[in-house]
């Protein structure tokens, strides 16, 4: 295979982060949020892609890495469509934050090493804090905060999701 049957075949493959790059006019500095924009599109940041920025915008793969893995925000792993954080810190501990963790991880039949289930649609995250002890314990889906969360409760949410999601599949 050619050189540029090879370029040509990547550029296909990573269609939608030569755009990001092109929207970022292929600026080094403006890593972050590249990688920010790649992640909002596939979720997470794949190998693959990290390694093609790095040609991309004349980085060494390690510095790309680096920066992938130095910032929480990063996955390196893929997430699903709905992340549940449950805070972990002191106010939320205190309050029975691990019972929802546990509870949450048996509704969605997760294993103790496991945080995304096999469908994709949600994937389970401790954080150490979320910033809302007042309403502590606290778990937030995707970007929505729900504080005074007890079991029941999150399981309702959750069921709440999954029969919104099966609506969707069922409309689509």
């Amino acid at each position: 295979m050619s050189i540029e049957t090879k370029t040509v075949n990547q550029t296909r493959q990573f269609g939608k982060v030569c755009e990001i790059l092109e929207r970022y006019k292929y600026n080094s500095s403006k890593l972050i949020p590249i990688l920010q924009a790649v992640q909002e599109e596939y979720r997470y940041l794949p190998e693959a892609v990290l390694s093609f920025v790095a040609t991309a915008l004349e980085l060494s793969p390690a510095n790309v890495y680096g920066v992938a893995t130095f910032y929480s925000h990063f996955a390196l792993e893929p997430k699903g469509l709905y992340v549940i954080k449950v805070c972990d810190g002191t106010a939320c501990h205190v309050k029975g934050s691990n019972l929802l963790v546990d509870v949450v991880r048996e509704k969605l039949n997760l294993g103790e090493k496991q945080k995304t289930t096999p469908d994709m649609l949600f994937t389970l995250e401790t954080v150490s804090c979320l910033g809302a002890c007042g309403l502590a314990p606290v778990i937030v889906i995707n970007e929505e905060v729900h504080g005074a969360m007890t079991a029941e409760k999150a399981v309702a949410v959750i069921d709440e999701i999954i029969g919104k999601e099966k609506g969707n599949a069922a409309n689509n």
